[in-house]
């Protein structure tokens, strides 16, 4: 069992929201009920506002060539929120790490620290392209581990002069850093170059949703390797949830959703997905199989339709409220203490998940 009690974020759907699931940080073509809200300050405001009443932690703000600047969007919603956190992805080696790391300190600053941070090295060669990143695989997470040891030291209040392989920095620094609030470091990446950076750099380590004998798989090697290193690390869950007072609703409404998804846009997402080089990606694949409805069911209550057109996070957790937070606190059992959670459309789902699920997470956990 973790020491420590689950925390649990939200997600914002800055490609827009609608009650289908569509693509995310790339371009691509996505149905009008996926994105019939479309990705506005006004709308997103009020997804932050009911996250932050329903008590979810922060707010995980994806980057991609799909989405709206995650720097910005955040920014802009710290302004319509008081408490919430705000978890801003960037895709490591596109900008300067001292930029970054000036960018990070700002925010912080300015939203009384409400900051963490999600590392993305990126698992699409011909988005990385789009962004005139022509590195390979392994060459990538060789940049981020550089990447966020530097960017760790800085955001900590120190000098650094770095000469690697991929960055050549000479006195960079922070001027009068506001290091009484730290950034935690979340990181996500299934391979085996992914994990050796996970283990010497990530605060968080961030896994999709999988069967939990793969994630127990997953959290015993990287704490294997976190060791190595002299290092401990924390574990986050990234899953979409589909909760209802009944089972019988939950699953009615996935049947609804995959009976509306094109089986072209399923191919075509397919395709895509095909050409990546992502571990985690072609994990995530591997679950659905291209095989029926009933196939979709990979374990208990998890259901992996969603990555039919999606990339990136593709299962949900289908059920009553009280078999979604018997699964969370399985994985929580297994080692995982932070969940980022969605559910579509975010909005409705953001309520519905923080007043009926998290709740009886924590129940649970405390009769244990």
């Amino acid at each position: 069992m973790p020491a420590h009690a689950p925390v649990f974020h939200w997600f914002l759907p800055t490609g827009g929201d609608g009650r289908d699931p569509g693509g995310v940080t790339a371009v691509q073509a996505r149905t009008g009920a996926a994105t019939r809200r479309p990705a506005d300050v006004g709308y997103l405001a009020q997804v932050a506002a009911a996250a932050e009443q329903a008590g979810f932690l922060s707010l995980l703000a994806p980057v991609g060539l799909g989405c709206v600047d995650p720097w910005i969007l955040g920014a802009a919603l710290a302004r319509h929120t008081s408490r919430i956190g705000f978890l801003i992805a960037f895709r490591a080696g596109l900008a300067s790490p001292t930029l970054i790391a000036q960018q990070a300190d700002t925010f912080r600053r300015f939203a009384g620290g409400r900051l963490r941070l999600n590392v993305v090295t990126g698992g699409d060669p011909a988005e990385q392209r789009a962004y005139g990143d022509h590195l390979g695989h392994d060459e990538r997470y060789a940049r981020t581990d550089e990447l966020m040891g530097v960017l760790r030291e800085l955001l900590d209040g120190k000098r650094v002069d770095q000469h690697g392989a991929h960055l050549h920095l000479e006195d960079a620094r922070l001027v009068d850093p506001a290091v009484e609030h730290p950034v935690p470091l979340y990181f996500g990446g299934a391979s085996p170059a992914a994990e050796q950076v996970a283990a010497r750099r990530a605060d968080v380590q961030l896994l999709w949703g999988e069967p939990p004998a793969a994630i127990a798989e997953r959290i015993g090697r990287l704490r294997a390797l976190a060791a190595a290193h002299g290092r401990t690390l924390r574990y986050g869950l990234r899953v979409h949830v589909i909760s209802r007072d009944t089972a019988e609703q939950a699953w009615a409404e996935a049947d609804r959703i995959l009976a509306g998804i094109d089986p072209e846009a399923v191919r075509a997402s397919q395709a895509r997905f095909a050409a990546m080089d992502s571990t985690g990606q072609a994990r995530m694949a591997a679950l659905h199989g291209h095989g029926t409805a009933a196939d979709l069911v990979v374990a208990p209550n998890l259901w992996a339709g969603i990555g039919l057109v999606r990339e990136g996070a593709g299962t949900a957790l289908v059920g009553s409220h009280d078999e979604v937070a018997a699964r969370l606190a399985e994985y929580h059992a297994l080692g995982v203490e932070e969940f980022v959670l969605s559910g579509y459309p975010h909005l409705e789902e953001a309520y519905r998940v923080g007043e009926e699920v998290v709740p009886r997470v924590r129940a649970l956990l405390a009769a244990r």
